[in-house]
C-alpha cells in the first residue's frame, strides 16, 4: 500500500528557493543617495590630501544594481572614484649630510672674519706689490705694527709712481676714491689695519685733499712720494732713535731686562744700549703661536748679549730675577690701556705682582682716540688652525664635537699695571696719553 509522505525536496532545490529571499532582503540605494555617497568619500580624500597623508579608501564603492539607471557624469566634474595625487617621499634618495658644526667662538663672532690666503681672485686693477704685500702679511713674513706701517707707506709710494691721471679729472679727485681705496681694502682682506696704519692712511688722504688743481701731474706725484717720505723718518725712525737713546739710559749695569715676544723699537733700544757699553741681561720670553721671541733672542745673542730664552709657562720664575721690564705696543689707546701681542697683560700683571718696573716703548704714530676696556671690542681674531700642531692633541680639531678654538692677536693691559711710557716726545705716565695724542695730531687735523 503507497506511502501517504511526501518525498523531501532535493538540496539544490531548497538553495534556488532561498535565492531569491536573500537578494530581496538586500538594501537598494536611489541615485540620490549613491551622490551623497560619492561626494561624501570626495570631501574625506580631499581633506586627507590636505594634512599630507595618503589614506586608502575603506572600501570599493558599492555596485550599481542591474536595472538601476546609471547616473551621468558632469562634464569638468572631478567627482568620482579617482584619487588626488599625492607625492610619496622618494625611497631611494640619497641621505642628506648632517649639518656642518659652527666652530665660530659666540663671544668673538664680530671679531671673526676670514683671512685671504692666496691672491687667486685678485682683481686686475691691484698693483703687483700689494699683491705681494698682502701675502707677506698672511704668512707673518712681515709682522709688527711699525713693519707694517712701513711696508704699506712704501706701496703706496708705487702706487702714486705708477699712477696715471684719466682724462677730464685730476689726481686730487680720482686717485683715492678709484686707486687708494681699492687697495687699502685689498690689504685688510689679508689682515685688519694696525692702528699705526690707520693713522697713516688718514695722514695721507689729507695730504692728497691738499694737492693744488694747478699742479702738474708730475709734481702732485712728486709731492705726494717727498710727503710719504718726510713721514717715514719723522714719525718712525726720528722717533725710534729718540726712543731707543731715551731707554737707553734708563739702563744700568747689572740690570736683568725681561721682554716679551718681539719689539722693533725694544730690539733697537738693547742693541743700543750694548753699543755704548752697558753691561746687563736679557730674559726672552715667548709664546705660541708665531714664536716672535726666538728671533729676538737670537739677534741679541749674534750681538754678544747674555740672554735667557723660555716661554710664556715659565714667567712666575723668571720675573723674580728681572729688574726692569721693557714691552713694545700696537696701540696705546685713549684711557692709557695698552693694546699689544696676547700675553702681554699676563706678564706686566706678573710684574707687578713682584714689584718690577715696567716701562712701554712706543712711538706717537701708535697713539689714538679709541678708549678700550678689554680685548673683546677691538682686537683681530686670527685663524684658528694656526694653533694646531702637526701630530699634537688638537690635530683633526675641526671633526670633535663641541670644541671651539680661538685665537686671538692682542690683549688689553690695564694702565695702573704701567709705570712709564717712552716716546719721542719725552717719558709720560699713561694719563698723559690723550693729551700727547692731541698736541702730535692737532697740527695734522688743522
Amino acid at each position: 500500500m503507497p506511502s501517504n509522505d511526501l518525498p523531501a525536496p532535493a538540496p539544490a532545490a531548497q538553495a534556488e528557493s532561498s535565492t531569491p529571499i536573500q537578494q530581496s532582503e538586500a538594501p537598494k540605494l536611489t541615485g540620490a543617495e549613491l551622490k551623497k555617497q560619492k561626494q561624501a568619500e570626495k570631501a574625506a580624500r580631499r581633506a586627507q590630501a590636505i594634512q599630507g597623508k595618503h589614506v586608502i579608501p575603506a572600501g570599493p564603492p558599492p555596485a550599481v544594481q542591474k536595472g538601476e539607471p546609471k547616473q551621468q557624469k558632469r562634464r569638468g566634474s572631478t567627482a568620482g572614484s579617482r584619487d588626488l595625487p599625492i607625492r610619496q617621499p622618494e625611497s631611494n634618495a640619497a641621505p642628506k649630510p648632517p649639518p656642518v658644526e659652527d666652530k665660530t667662538v659666540e663671544f668673538f663672532r664680530h671679531l671673526s672674519k676670514p683671512h685671504r690666503k692666496t691672491i687667486a681672485g685678485t682683481p686686475k686693477d691691484i698693483h703687483p706689490a700689494a699683491q705681494i704685500l698682502g701675502m707677506q702679511f698672511s704668512t707673518y713674513v712681515i709682522c709688527g705694527s711699525t713693519a707694517r706701517l712701513l711696508a704699506t707707506l712704501e706701496v703706496f709710494k708705487e702706487l702714486v709712481q705708477s699712477y696715471v691721471v684719466p682724462p677730464r679729472t685730476t689726481l686730487k679727485l680720482h686717485f683715492t676714491t678709484h686707486v687708494l681705496n681699492p687697495h687699502i681694502g685689498y690689504l685688510i682682506s689679508f689682515r685688519p689695519l694696525s692702528i699705526s696704519m690707520g693713522n697713516a692712511i688718514s695722514w695721507f688722504k689729507r695730504e692728497i685733499s691738499k694737492v693744488s688743481i694747478d699742479l702738474s701731474d708730475a709734481e702732485a706725484k712728486k709731492m705726494l712720494c717727498d710727503a710719504i717720505d718726510v713721514y717715514i723718518r719723522e714719525r718712525v725712525t726720528f722717533a725710534d732713535q729718540a726712543i731707543a737713546a731715551s731707554t737707553t739710559e734708563k739702563i744700568r749695569d747689572g740690570d736683568v731686562i725681561l721682554t716679551y715676544a718681539k719689539s722693533s723699537i725694544v730690539q733697537r733700544s738693547l742693541l743700543q744700549a750694548h753699543e755704548e757699553g752697558k753691561k746687563f741681561r736679557v730674559i726672552a720670553v715667548d709664546s705660541r703661536p708665531l714664536h716672535e721671541g726666538k728671533n729676538l733672542a737670537e739677534t741679541l745673542a749674534n750681538a754678544g748679549i747674555e740672554v735667557k730664552y723660555c716661554l710664556i709657562n715659565g714667567l712666575s720664575h723668571n720675573i723674580q730675577d728681572a729688574t726692569k721690564v721693557l714691552l713694545g705696543a700696537h696701540a696705546m689707546m685713549s684711557n692709557g690701556r695698552l693694546l699689544s701681542r696676547i700675553g702681554t697683560a699676563l706678564v706686566a700683571m706678573e710684574a707687578n705682582d713682584a714689584e718690577k718696573p715696567v716701562i712701554v716703548l712706543c712711538e706717537t704714530v701708535k697713539f689714538t682716540e679709541r678708549v678700550a676696556l678689554d680685548s673683546i671690542v677691538l682686537n683681530e681674531i686670527a685663524p684658528a688652525d694656526e694653533l694646531v700642531i702637526p701630530g699634537g692633541a688638537l690635530e683633526g680639531w675641526r671633526d670633535v664635537k663641541k670644541l671651539q678654538l680661538c685665537n686671538p692677536m692682542y690683549d688689553v693691559t690695564p694702565a695702573e699695571y704701567i709705570q712709564m711710557i717712552v716716546t719721542e716726545s719725552g717719558c709720560v705716565p699713561p694719563t698723559s696719553v690723550p693729551v700727547l695724542h692731541r698736541l702730535v695730531n692737532e697740527p695734522e687735523i688743522q
